[in-house]
């Protein structure tokens, strides 16, 4: 088959290419490279440097193509409540250009990756795909509202929808110099460097964290079988549900390093325990947890250390900026 993916630069994206290319399917992709890397790219997927808010450019790339996996997204939760309009863009109306382009060109399905920020604050974790979603940021809100309007064009037009639900993963190739986003990345570059990492809140908020090799199988699978098409699909663990400080402290064993976080004010609309169901995941695709939590940050410390630790890059503006605004960011304390 012919395979695109969006986002293909990017942590997520590039790992779905390499699976892709391993099982003998054509492979060809875009990204911005807002937050991906073109070192990422495997040599043998077809690259452009394009944005998928281009409409015109999009209907010219899917030529052909049989199966598209969106992953292209700024997933940003805390950042999108100070820069709503560069999150949306990037995950709300992004999503609608290339499922337009995908329909134009008669993909047959169109695989894409939300959030669990769909679901927000809920009364009870884990959470599951049958819950009613709740988000409670600008980043969870556009990722559902990208839900929405996807199965609405695709039940229009007759293009099959997978919604597959990818969370908290971690691993080799994400971005480590981002002060923005992926906490476990951010502290192994910090503590790489000898500074200790900054906690928001009392570091007792709760995730699951999911290392990538985990999740491509589920993810690949969701490209070919029948049993997926409409679907909602978790996919990530629901064992280690562990707080921010154990994360902390679990990566400061590892590298052999001596913790004492700086903690500062909670972040507005953090959701404080999250964390998904993988039971229909199991079910359906045959998801297991392989890696266990130590083991994954194990092989990114590994990664990071191979790569050489970075300064921060504070590449994305703040739209919004005022007394709520992380002083991390307004200060450039990463």
């Amino acid at each position: 088959m012919k395979i695109f993916i969006s986002g293909i630069a990017g942590f997520l994206g590039s790992h779905i290419a390499d699976a892709m290319l391993a099982k003998g399917h054509e492979v060809i992709g875009c990204d911005n490279l807002i937050g991906g890397e073109k070192d990422n790219v495997p040599d043998d997927a077809e690259f452009y440097e394009d944005d998928c808010n281009d409409l015109e450019r999009m209907q010219k790339l899917l030529r052909g193509v049989d199966v598209v996996y969106h992953t292209a997204c700024t997933a940003y939760e805390g950042l999108s409540v100070f820069s709503p309009k560069l999150v949306s863009e990037n995950t709300y109306l992004n999503s609608v250009s290339l499922a337009s382009a995908a329909i134009k060109n008669n993909v047959r399905r169109f695989v894409h990756c939300s959030s669990m920020a769909r679901y927000g604050t809920q009364e009870i974790v884990p959470f599951t795909e049958d819950m009613i979603c709740k988000p409670q940021d600008p980043y969870g809100i556009s990722k559902y509202s990208a839900e929405l309007i996807l199965r609405n064009l695709c039940d229009v037009h007759g293009m099959e929808l997978v919604i597959a639900v990818p969370h908290n993963i971690i691993g080799p190739r994400q971005k480590f110099d981002d002060p923005f986003r992926n906490v476990a990345s951010i502290m192994i570059n910090l503590m790489l460097q000898g500074r200790q990492p900054i906690i928001y809140g009392s570091g007792e908020q709760k995730r699951c964290f999911s290392f990538v090799q985990d999740d491509i199988d589920c993810l690949n699978k969701l490209a070919f079988q029948n049993d997926v098409v409409g679907e909602v699909i978790n996919i990530g663990p629901d064992e280690e549900f562990v707080t921010i400080n154990h994360l902390a402290d679990t990566i400061a064993k590892l590298i052999g390093f001596k913790l004492n976080p700086i903690y500062l004010k909670d972040r507005p609309q953090e959701v404080k325990l999250a964390t998904c169901s993988a039971d229909k995941a199991r079910r359906l695709l045959g998801y297991q947890t392989k890696y266990t939590l130590e083991q994954g940050l194990s092989e990114m410390i590994a990664y990071i250390e191979k790569k050489g630790p970075r300064p921060f890059s504070y590449h994305l503006p703040l739209e919004i900026v005022n007394e709520l605004t992380p002083k991390a960011w307004t200060d450039k304390m990463f």
